[in-house]
């Protein structure tokens, strides 16, 4: 096909040879096959962030570093100049956050290069050599869901012992390759440690993995890992191997009002998401 306009820059710095077709196009990026040499490869083309929420986008980038005050200025007015920083900072987010849980072990596509908005990383592929469906596309036996929601609840694990949580996974954000599960999509990964929702996001991440799965074994739905796995996190005594049993006891204390009508307002956000993706055909 034509190489689109956004790709001509890898192809002139000889990152690309040629683009074999479009994948998918989704509301942050646009998806192709392209071919590196020898290798098959695709290339995610980011778009401009001007559907995003405000208060997700406050969520997401807390305790994000800018290079300077002009910039954190510009971000709070919601300049011209803000919007490509606040751009820039989202995409790299994605970057950075694939070569570190790359390095940890984590299976993620692996980068090979981010360059004018572009990132360039690894073809997830099926059994077929075919681009990997979502898990959403795809329908489990008991034992499968169980096999693939364990897998994947290691996969948070490891990603949390690296000190990231994806912040947005769902059986629409993990490919199922040969070899199992694959996560991708990670611009809205958060610092475990530095961002103040990231609790509520991990929780929100390990729910979604439940509850899809949970349609196949529908035992899952009634497990707590995402509490369990925190309370171990917090306590330093989360590693990527930990056994989990799926129970959990809370601990008893006074209710904080604000935060349940947040969590209802984010679950309501989520749900309308989830309905947008399941409207958006993967191309």
């Amino acid at each position: 096909m034509k190489a689109p306009q956004r790709l001509q820059a890898l192809i002139d710095e000889g990152l690309i040879d040629t683009v074999v077709r479009q994948l998918m196009s989704g509301k942050e990026a646009m998806v192709y096959v392209v071919r590196c040499g020898d290798e098959t490869r695709c290339a995610k083309v980011y778009k401009e962030a001007d559907k995003r929420s405000f208060r997700q986008a406050v969520d997401y980038t807390e305790n994000r570093r800018v290079k300077n005050s002009r910039e954190a200025r510009a971000m709070a007015k919601g300049t011209r100049f803000g919007r490509q920083v606040t751009e820039a900072i989202w995409q790299s987010a994605e970057v950075d956050a694939l070569y570190r849980l790359a390095a940890a072990g984590v299976r993620v596509p692996t980068p090979h290069n981010f360059l004018e908005g572009v990132l360039l990383m690894d073809l997830v592929t099926d059994a077929n050599g075919d681009a990997a469906p979502r898990l959403n596309d795809v329908a489990f036996s008991p034992e499968d869901a169980l096999r693939h929601h364990a897998s994947l609840l290691r996969e948070v694990m490891r990603m949390l012992c690296a000190g990231i949580v994806h912040g947005d996974l769902s059986e629409f954000n993990v490919l199922l390759a040969e070899d199992g599960p694959v996560v991708i999509d990670l611009p809205q990964a958060v610092d475990a440690a530095g961002n103040n929702h990231a609790r509520r996001m991990l929780l929100r991440d390990v729910e979604n993995l439940r509850n899809f799965f949970g349609q196949f074994a529908p035992a899952l739905l009634e497990t707590r890992f995402g509490e369990e796995i925190w309370h171990l996190y917090e306590r330093g005594q989360l590693r990527p191997e930990t056994e989990l049993t799926g129970s959990y006891m809370p601990e008893t204390g006074p209710v904080d009002l604000r935060n349940v009508l947040r969590e209802v307002d984010d679950a309501r956000e989520e749900e309308a998401a989830r309905l947008l993706r399941l409207r958006t055909p993967r191309q």
